[in-house]
């Protein structure tokens, strides 16, 4: 995401015999585009002044995470070298934080001309109101607009302007081990959220591991795709998350029940990048600890490059309840144009050549010797081209997984897209521990919470 995470010593992964529920195929308009050749960027009227533009190269900065999981940035960093200057950083964020970006932009002033790792729900907002960053409509050729799945441009829009040019893709699904499920004598993937605990209990009281499932206690990974899996019909009218509704509250339910079979650590906040990264169901999940994960895509077939065998490895759709909605969350990370930053074309340029380039997907797709990030591509053309002409490298989870775009659903972009998550957490957690006995009191006092922090801010 806008999402961050931590490496962990990785091989190169073979094929993976997934089990998905295959729903229709995916419309023929989105896999219809074909890559069109970019014949030029922003107009003259809207490029930046040529005498800024020269004052220092492109300067790119991307968040830790995508340069760990990313081992092919430094070709692309390279191939961009031949033909213009660029100075490639590291963002100074930690925790998703963007004060240093504020505190230069009301300086009118940035040190960077474009971050690569911003996520729509989580800070997107927060840096428009800031007037920290600018569309990329005067910057981004027409043809690349035109070719960015409907829905994820929908994610990356305000006000009819494109704040985001997406990378990543991340789909928040199920992931499990098929070798501890088959020794506990499950044959099936869980379908609905009663099967994961039904199976989840076999695994436990077979000893197949001691854990049944794990999920992520970051609300936006585990809350929010959970409700969504019931129903999508669960934020304000000015899109906050509504903590109150019935299918939060019922998702909450299913959290605690899934807790109640889960590491005992489970809710404690990860190691590293202010308590969001290194969390305890990624380590749980990499020590073969607990058979069932809920967390996007990408997580799963990291940790499992860990195990002795990671064919075993499974990934399905995102349970839900009897008569549930069965959709779940997506979200994309990807790249913020400073509005006081240099070389807006030339950015526009880069980015371009970052986010269409194979060796970056197939490296994603396959794994790598470093990481297996597992994260795909934002745009129809690629897709179309892979089912046009499957590359040796393409491995069977990505179509599945992609699949599930068709029913996810991004956390609307407001202010307290992510903050709303992290207030409420306190709240919401009282019930999984048992200090509240009430879910619905605890969802009310997450939700009052929420919006007495909205109403202080203004």
């Amino acid at each position: 995401m806008g999402n961050a995470f931590t490496p962990e010593p990785q091989r190169r992964l073979s094929r993976r015999q997934l089990l998905v529920e295959v729903g229709a195929p995916v419309a023929g308009g989105l896999l219809a585009a074909s890559l069109l050749p970019v014949t030029g960027f922003a107009s003259p009227e809207f490029a930046a002044p040529a005498q800024q533009a020269q004052a220092r190269p492109l300067t790119p900065t991307f968040y830790q995470w995508i340069v760990d999981l990313h081992p092919s940035l430094p070709q692309i960093n390279d191939a961009f070298k031949s033909t213009a200057p660029l100075n490639f950083q590291i963002a100074p964020v930690q925790g998703f934080g963007i004060d240093r970006f504020v505190a230069e932009a009301k300086d009118k002033n940035s040190t960077w001309d474009v971050y690569v790792g911003m996520t729509p729900f989580v800070e997107m907002s927060a840096l428009i109101q800031a007037d920290v960053i600018e569309p990329w409509d005067n910057y981004i050729p027409q043809d690349v607009l035109n070719d960015l799945i409907p829905s994820i441009r929908n994610e990356c829009t305000v006000n009819g302007k494109l704040y985001s040019w997406p990378f990543l893709l991340d789909i928040t699904l199920m992931g499990w081990n098929a070798g501890q499920a088959s020794q506990a004598g499950v044959t099936s993937m869980p379908g609905t959220w009663d099967d994961v605990l039904a199976d989840s209990q076999q695994v436990v009281t077979s000893g197949a591991a001691p854990y049944g499932v794990v999920f992520d206690a970051h609300g936006w990974r585990s809350l929010a795709p959970i409700t969504h899996s019931i129903s999508t019909q669960a934020y304000t009218s000015d899109l906050f998350f509504d903590f109150t509704s019935d299918p939060a509250v019922q998702a909450l339910q299913i959290m605690k029940q899934m807790k109640d079979l889960s590491a005992p650590n489970v809710l404690n906040p990860g190691n590293t990048d202010g308590g969001v990264n290194d969390t305890p169901d990624e380590n749980a999940f990499a020590a073969q600890q607990a058979t069932y994960f809920v967390k996007y895509q990408n997580a799963p077939l990291r940790f499992a490059a860990t195990w002795p065998d990671p064919n075993q490895l499974q990934l399905g759709p995102l349970p839900k309840p009897a008569g549930g909605e069965g959709a779940t969350v997506f979200w994309t990370t990807g790249a913020c144009l400073f509005k006081y930053g240099q070389n807006k074309d030339q950015a526009a340029q880069y980015m371009k050549q970052l986010t269409y380039s194979q060796s970056i997907w197939r490296d994603s797709i396959a794994g790598t010797p470093v990481a297996h990030p597992g994260q795909l591509p934002s745009y129809q053309s690629i897709y179309a081209g892979w089912d046009a002409q499957k590359p040796d490298w393409m491995q069977d989870w990505v179509p599945l997984v992609f699949d599930q775009l068709k029913v996810a659903r991004a956390i609307p972009n407001q202010k307290f897209g992510l903050t709303q998550f992290n207030i409420g957490q306190p709240y919401w957690e009282k019930y999984l521990t048992g200090e509240e006995s009430d879910p619905k009191v605890a969802m009310q006092a997450a939700f009052d919470a929420v919006q007495a922090q909205a109403k202080q801010s203004g």
